[in-house]
């Protein structure tokens, strides 16, 4: 029964829902993995041979095949997404006491990767169209708080340097790269993508992953293709692509049997047994993505007479994978979205709210941030639902 206060129609959101979805199927999880290609048989060859671990012959094919579909010149498969971006971030030359920009409506290891390097996130606002980083309101702050010094940006306020932007895709959905990569040079800052939720995104009809200097993906099970964990780093630089993979692969020198090692190295390198799954889930990629762009096409057209709440579309400059769709509530029923996730839940739909603002974190509650009004508006009406492809 609906509540005679509220302004949010809750049975005919569950409704909108539903009627996207199988009619048989009652519990509905958020997103799964869609594993029905050659997943058995690639893995049993890596068992039947005994090549499980970071060495075989489907890493290199997995790397080789996420070069070719993105079209960046090099692709390292590693442990996972976080690892990629950690990676990522001591090949951009991040030092401890540095900053780094990062988006305050992001997940919590595009934050935690920062840390790793001895660096201090820096929150920065998102845009209500892309739910990424916001170039313009980006630009304004900068404008405040930042000066270049011998080639450096520097913040005014705190004397570090500003060292790195992390544009995170959200959801799947593209941010503007191009304001953002001329932000970038502007300031001389070096751009990361975290793509970790964007693989078969597209921004101006070209794959993600091509503006900043590194840029990640995720493999994770929740993920539009999966390896189980995992995740990659892609680059248009050779030589930082082969430092990269050689630091993430403890930086051992090859040699038959030696093992030296010339520097401080990660052992974040992918197993092949984790590669074997990857490569039979990119041979299904486009079947996902056309599958679960038919189920977010669905779901705008069931939401468009539901007052009180919007779909969430890609942005027009872009063509998204719609890994988790989500919907937005009307500023004015914000209050009424904890009542609406338990209502949803409690049907068999396993929607979820976005992540908690970082610096509502413990951990980063005292680090440097700009005025984020669109994230603290996002944070507290975003849902996302239901989004498997195979639904």
């Amino acid at each position: 029964m609906q509540h005679v206060n509220s302004k949010l129609d809750k049975a005919a959101i569950l409704k909108a829902i539903r009627s996207c979805l199988p009619a048989e199927q009652k519990n509905v999880e958020l997103h799964e993995p869609y594993l029905c290609g050659n997943e058995w048989n690639y893995v049993k060859e890596c068992l039947d041979t005994n090549w499980v671990s970071s060495v075989g012959k489907f890493v290199d094919v997995f790397e080789q095949k996420l070069a070719e579909y993105t079209g960046v010149k090099r692709a390292f498969a590693v442990v996972n997404g976080t690892a990629a971006l950690h990676i990522s971030l001591k090949m951009a030359g991040v030092d401890e006491g540095n900053e780094v920009l990062v988006p305050d409506l992001t997940f919590v290891a595009t934050a935690n990767a920062v840390t790793y390097c001895g660096a201090i996130p820096h929150f920065v606002d998102c845009d209500e169209m892309t739910l990424g980083v916001d170039p313009k309101a980006l630009s304004d702050y900068l404008s405040r708080i930042a000066e270049i010094r011998d080639g450096e940006c520097i913040n005014r306020e705190t004397g570090r340097k500003i060292k790195v932007l992390v544009a995170m895709h959200t959801f799947g959905h593209p941010c503007d790269l191009e304001k953002l990569s001329d932000l970038c040079k502007k300031y001389n800052l070096i751009l990361i993508e975290d793509a970790a939720e964007a693989l078969g995104s597209f921004y101006k009809n070209r794959h993600v992953g091509h503006w900043g200097k590194f840029s990640i993906l995720s493999f994770n099970g929740n993920k539009t293709i999966t390896t189980g964990g995992g995740g990659a780093i892609l680059t248009n630089d050779e030589k930082l692509g082969v430092r990269a993979k050689h630091i993430a692969t403890t930086a051992k020198l090859p040699h038959p049997f030696i093992f030296f090692h010339d520097q401080i190295g990660y052992n974040y390198r992918m197993p092949n047994i984790n590669a074997a799954l990857g490569v039979a889930q990119l041979e299904n990629l486009p079947r996902f993505l056309e599958r679960k762009r038919v189920l977010a096409m669905r779901y705008k057209k069931s939401f468009q007479d539901v007052a009180g709440v919007r779909f969430v579309d890609e942005p027009g400059f872009s063509k998204s994978n719609f890994w988790l769709n989500a919907i937005l509530l009307d500023a004015d029923t914000a209050a009424e979205r904890d009542g609406l996730l338990e209502y949803l839940r409690a049907d068999g739909i396993k929607a979820r709210p976005a992540w908690t603002l970082m610096h509502k974190l413990p951990m980063f509650q005292d680090c440097p941030r700009m005025e984020i009004p669109m994230a603290e508006a996002m944070d507290s009406r975003l849902i996302n639902i239901p989004s498997s492809a195979f639904l």
